[in-house]
């Protein structure tokens, strides 16, 4: 098995054919052809299926892709390593967010390393969270933000910052409570937009319930931060989550968030990378910007709802280059 076989394979793969393939790595596409049949030997697996209209992956296929992407990002990151030995960070990190810290985070951090770190690309990756576990496991992300749920063990965590959950609605709605707070009990008894029972805060919202005696008897799942948004603008029902996705909503009185009593809901966020597979120096810059930035948001109220972990006179907020702004 040559590197080069798994670049051609994920070019494949990404192209949908061998000939667009071909053209994108400047190889001939017989050649190319000739290295995937060699894989797919060495492999004894088809890893895909060949048609007039181009190759889709089989499910053997779709198993290596994920093992040859992580393959190729390591070796990458390895070349970038040895080559930022002048102190100038240059290469490509991948960083998975939540789709629930996106609208607080995305534009300013990408903002932020702009101008701090103009040689280094930024690729972001937004996904629910239980689908970032696997590629930052694997290396095919180097960073990402995930929730603290006591089971990170297999990851370096850093605290980030402390959300409470709200109860979010349209102010004149039938879901939006009289007084300024919800009772728990009461605001599970109506009708909840939230994510499916594997992602994001259900599991935190599932127990709390279980503690209060009580189940989730109506409950919408929708696993979208930009289709909840609309769900609650249509009224369709209420939903108990961080404030911060809807932050917009919020602050032109769209959408109204009162705390919820009776229960003690709060999501920590936390930054993780891999504890075998070391970060380059430019991922470690990163990792610092991030955490010095969060701070920044939730300490001047960008991020509603957030608490920083920050700990002040650490040093974890400095970038290596510049400190964040406070």
């Amino acid at each position: 098995m040559e590197l080069r076989q798994l670049r051609y394979f994920v070019a494949t793969v990404d192209h949908g054919s061998i000939s667009r393939a071909a053209v994108a790595l400047h190889v001939a596409q017989p050649a190319l052809s000739h290295q995937i049949q060699l894989l797919e030997q060495d492999l004894d697996a088809l890893l895909l299926h060949r048609t007039r209209q181009g190759v889709q992956s089989t499910e053997a296929g779709k198993k290596f892709y994920a093992h040859a992407q992580a393959i190729l990002k390591q070796v990458l990151d390895a070349k970038t390593s040895v080559g930022q030995t002048n102190g100038q960070l240059s290469g490509t990190v991948a960083l998975g967010i939540p789709q629930s810290v996106s609208t607080a985070l995305a534009l300013p951090l990408l903002k932020a390393v702009h101008a701090t770190y103009p040689d280094v690309t930024l690729q972001l990756t937004e996904e629910l969270t239980g689908n970032l576990i696997e590629p930052l496991r694997s290396g095919r992300l180097n960073l990402a933000i995930l929730f603290d749920d006591g089971q990170l063990d297999g990851f370096n965590v850093v605290r980030l910052m402390e959300e409470d959950l709200m109860y979010v609605s349209p102010p004149n709605s039938k879901y939006s409570p009289e007084a300024n707070s919800i009772e728990f009990e009461a605001a599970i008894a109506n009708k909840l937009i939230l994510p499916g029972i594997q992602h994001g805060v259900r599991p935190l919202i599932e127990a709390a319930a279980r503690a209060a005696g009580q189940t989730l008897n109506q409950v919408v799942e929708i696993n979208s931060v930009a289709i909840l948004r609309s769900a609650l603008l249509a009224d369709i029902g209420a939903t108990l989550i961080p404030p911060a996705p809807l932050s917009v909503e919020l602050r032109n009185g769209e959408l109204r968030a009162v705390p919820v009593s009776g229960q003690h809901l709060t999501r920590t966020l936390a930054l993780c990378s891999s504890k075998t597979i070391p970060l380059t120096d430019s991922a470690r810059a990163i990792n610092e910007l991030v955490v010095g930035l969060v701070d920044r948001l939730c300490k001047d109220d960008s991020w509603i709802g957030g608490r920083s972990c920050y700990v002040r006179g650490s040093g974890t907020a400095k970038t290596g280059r510049a400190e964040i702004e406070r």
